[in-house]
């Protein structure tokens, strides 16, 4: 069968199960059942602190079949996943499912636990390296399942992803459970995308380098959902948290980009007091935000809040005075990391309240602006930023398509031609975003605008950018890279890339 964007599903997906497909970004709203969740009774006399993970896992009754979830927030500098899996590995468990919320370089040793049968299904929002790499190649025994960053939560919350054992990288954990992340050795910042785990998984095990006398201060995730404590000489590298450049573009063409990203912001009337804005952590993103940060001191702007995962860059703004806060679901950098702990301004949000779609309101539902990139882009705006140009996963939604549909207006900035390949195509590899949730394509030959944003196609009519249709955009590329060839897919499934209210946007086929 085909979804409400022509992509062929089947109605059916041996290790996933029935599919329920992608109707539109807002189809899926109205009341939703929160699950109910189990609670383990603790006594004045029970102590939390365990002495060993293979304590932890005799009183979490580990077995076949579990579900055991992790969080990525020390990013390729995790130490957790690794040491969890292999412990239980050795234990001869089997067939696990392993939810964490992303899949980096470092968690290579996952693949021999594939091979083995110890791992046979991963949940995650998104997945980079050797693992990802692997994975595209079919060594999984069911289909990985992708999520949006608020997805997940929704999926955790909802019950859709129930999670037996919740293992937790505290970067400061006290003797009773109340962890954050905001000291230690292992100081990561906002831990945004635990917080679900926490507060839905049956058993719930904080791992930390850094144990402290309790209570603890401040508290992110508190003593009432963590059933027990773990000690250990390192959960992981802070220095490997550092995501993306992390520094802005000094090429021409991007800076080219970027300035014309941002002659598209101000024009729209955005760009004024208490807007809000979040942006990434490459090269033309940060440039975006120079551009913008040049314009609001110009004008004596000041903004409400910026989101997202947060940078050193987006903090010197904060500093500045050009935002009133931040809103923070991971700390991209280390400079983020301690802007969080100086500043009570500097928040976090949890995973949830960024970019859930089933709660009562998330924040990206608040956003005016977004700059986001792209791996492929076709000619209804459709977006890819799941697969590569060999058609193997390389990424994952992350919070592209949670904050492209909450927000007013967004912006991909991305070269028209990529290592001497079109950006823009009839039909993309992999659908992450839908064409619905994106107004405006920024390149350097020109700007596409979503011929159903009138408003905003009436607006840049008034001054002097490159305005285009995204057809002519496709014919320009053609002209400088040729047509290219069709990436040639086999029939096997090897992910499900599911939208942020639980619906199937799209699947990953294995490459020839």
């Amino acid at each position: 069968m085909k979804n409400i964007l022509g992509r062929e599903i089947p109605e059916y997906i041996e290790g996933y199960g029935e599919v329920r497909t992608f109707e539109g970004a807002f189809k899926n709203g109205g009341i939703k059942i929160k699950k109910e969740v189990k609670v383990n009774s603790v006594t004045p006399n029970d102590k939390k602190v365990l002495s060993s993970i293979e304590e932890v896992l005799d009183r979490v009754a580990i077995k076949d079949g579990m579900t055991i979830s992790f969080h990525h927030h020390l990013r390729n500098g995790d130490y957790v996943l690794n040491l969890v899996v292999q412990a239980i590995a050795s234990r001869g468990i089997k067939n696990l499912t392993v939810a964490v919320s992303s899949i980096f370089p470092n968690h290579s040793p996952l693949i021999e636990h594939i091979k083995n049968g110890v791992v046979t299904k991963i949940v995650t929002n998104y997945m980079s390296g050797p693992v990802a790499q692997e994975i595209s190649r079919g060594i999984l025994k069911t289909p990985v399942i992708m999520h949006t960053h608020g997805g997940r939560s929704r999926a955790i919350e909802s019950g859709d992803l129930h999670i037996d054992v919740a293992f937790i990288a505290a970067p400061t954990a006290d003797t009773y459970g109340n962890v954050n992340g905001l000291y230690g050795k292992s100081a990561c910042g906002a831990l945004g995308y635990a917080i679900s785990d926490a507060q839905c998984a049956d058993r719930v095990v904080a791992i930390t380098d850094n144990l402290v006398p309790y209570p603890t201060c401040p508290i992110e995730i508190s003593q009432i959902y963590v059933d027990y404590v773990l000690k250990v000489d390192s959960i992981g590298d802070s220095a490997g948290i550092v995501s993306g450049t992390t520094q802005i573009t000094n090429d021409p063409v991007g800076l080219k980009i970027a300035k014309m990203a941002s002659d598209v912001m101000v024009a729209t009337g955005l760009v004024k007091d208490e807007m809000s804005f979040q942006t990434g952590a490459g090269g033309i993103s940060l440039a975006v935000a120079a551009e913008l940060r040049k314009y609001m001191k110009q004008h004596s702007i000041v903004g409400s809040f910026a989101s997202g995962g947060i940078t050193g860059y987006i903090v010197d703004m904060f500093k500045e005075g050009l935002f009133r806060s931040l809103f923070d679901v991971q700390c991209f950098d280390l400079q983020a990391v301690q802007s969080y702990v100086s500043s009570h301004k500097h928040q976090r949000m949890s995973a949830s309240m960024y970019g859930n779609p089933d709660n009562k309101g998330a924040v990206v539902n608040n956003l005016d602006i977004v700059i986001l990139g792209a791996t492929e882009i076709d000619t209804n705006f459709n977006v890819n930023v799941t697969t590569g140009s060999d058609g193997a996963i390389m990424g994952g939604s992350g919070g592209h398509s949670d904050t492209a549909a909450g927000a007013k207006l967004t912006i991909i900035v991305t070269q028209l031609m990529k290592a001497r390949l079109p950006i823009i195509k009839d039909k993309v590899t992999t659908i992450t975003t839908p064409g619905e949730c994106i107004d405006v394509i920024v390149t350097e030959r020109g700007i596409a605008v979503n011929p159903k944003r009138l408003d905003i196609i009436e607006k840049l009519k008034k001054t002097n950018l490159p305005i285009m249709t995204i057809e002519q955009l496709k014919i320009i590329a053609e002209k400088m890279t040729g047509k290219p060839k069709e990436i040639k897919l086999t029939d096997q499934i090897v992910a499900v890339i599911e939208y942020r209210d639980g619906s199937v946007i799209d699947v990953v086929r294995k490459p020839l």
